[in-house]
């Protein structure tokens, strides 16, 4: 006896589609705001934190969470868009 093995019927790829993706939040948190201002006014991660009273690694996470947002790769892409965005003014 030859036994034969059952296979159920592929999908096409062209049937598959990815899986929903969730949006992005545009939208700053206070936080982030509020180090996003204090890079603008030119002061260093380190600097932030202490004024802030958080580690240099929040600072960090907040300033990559922000380019995430903002879709940019580099602190001058995030201030240039800040100010597109009306996110912060230019005295």
């Amino acid at each position: 006896m030859t036994r034969t093995a059952k296979t159920k019927p592929r999908a096409s790829l062209v049937d598959l589609s990815p899986p929903p993706r969730k949006k992005r939040p545009e939208s700053l948190t206070s936080r982030e705001q509020e180090i996003l201002e204090l890079i603008w006014a030119g002061f260093k991660n380190k600097e932030i934190g202490q004024r802030l009273k958080i580690s240099v690694k929040t600072v960090e996470a907040h300033r990559a969470n922000m380019m995430k947002k903002m879709r940019v790769s580099n602190t001058a892409q995030l201030l240039k868009t800040a100010i597109q965005g009306s996110l912060i003014r230019v005295r």
